[in-house]
């Protein structure tokens, strides 16, 4: 396997001129590694898991990466939930992005696919929980993959969520 390396995502194919249309059948049950992929991380407050200012802060921060030309093909944000009050967001990035915060991120991650309603989340973690435990592999941090925003979820009907579960 290939580091970094992760299924083609192309915003050329979307259908709404924001999310591409995406098909879970290349995520489910893989495994992926990352080498010093880079991100740039933002965090927003929650309440309750329910993320209060996702859109200011997306607005912001995909601003700024387009600024610093660091868009990377498609689109790839991992979501960690850090407590019932703020969340951490790792967006995928081809180099620094100035006044942001860059990290890389390395790691083997397995992937599992879901589709259903956001509340469905705690589910999606004991599901994840008793996938990599199956695959004799304890999870040292859970991130989850929304593929979607609410405005083109509306658009395609689904909503597609891959948790990567670090090991």
């Amino acid at each position: 396997m290939t580091p970094n390396t992760l299924p083609k995502l192309s915003t050329d194919t979307s259908e709404t001129g924001c999310c591409p249309r995406f098909d879970p059948l290349p995520w489910n049950e893989q495994q992926y590694v990352f080498a010093d992929k880079l991100f740039l991380k933002e965090t927003t407050w929650c309440f309750l898991h329910i993320p209060l200012n996702m859109g200011s802060m997306m607005r912001r921060v995909l601003s700024a990466i387009e600024s610093a030309n660091a868009k990377t093909e498609g689109y790839f944000m991992l979501s960690h939930d850090c407590s019932p009050w703020k969340s951490e967001h790792f967006i995928a990035v081809s180099k620094d992005v100035p006044g942001a915060e860059i990290i890389k991120l390395s790691g083997t991650f397995l992937t599992k696919t879901f589709e259903g309603p956001f509340k469905d989340a705690g589910k999606w973690c004991k599901e994840m929980n008793t996938y990599v435990e199956g695959q004799g592999k304890r999870i040292k941090k859970l991130y989850f993959y929304y593929t979607t925003c609410p405005k083109c979820l509306q658009t395609y009907g689904k909503n597609y969520v891959v948790g990567f579960a670090e090991i």
